[in-house]
């Protein structure tokens, strides 16, 4: 799957946890696509890890954290988080294309 708005930055804690984080600001016209996009994302997560989601200490596969707002009156941004497991990482991956290092 190919993503146009989102791209997602890699980055690994000591916990062993790994976070995905993608950052969009686009006009109003723009929006709406970057919303798909993000609803992309978390349904390939929601289909492929159905029982996964929630706190990654408590075992969970995956968790994510979805904001919105519009800055200046006039720029959309759309920050999405994922904390994944290594399985999780590595599905995303290759669903994705995203480095999973």
């Amino acid at each position: 799957m190919r993503l146009r708005y989102l791209s997602f930055d890699l980055s690994e804690g000591d916990d062993g946890v790994t976070t995905l984080d993608a950052l969009a600001s686009t006009s109003a016209d723009e929006h709406a696509a970057v919303m798909a996009e993000a609803t992309q994302v978390l349904d390939w997560a929601w289909q492929q890890f159905p029982h996964g989601h929630g706190p990654l200490d408590e075992g969970h596969d995956w968790h994510h954290h979805l904001h919105t707002r519009v800055e200046d009156g006039r720029w959309h941004v759309v920050a999405l988080t994922l904390a994944g497991s290594r399985r999780f990482v590595d599905a995303f991956g290759a669903a994705f294309g995203e480095a999973a290092d």
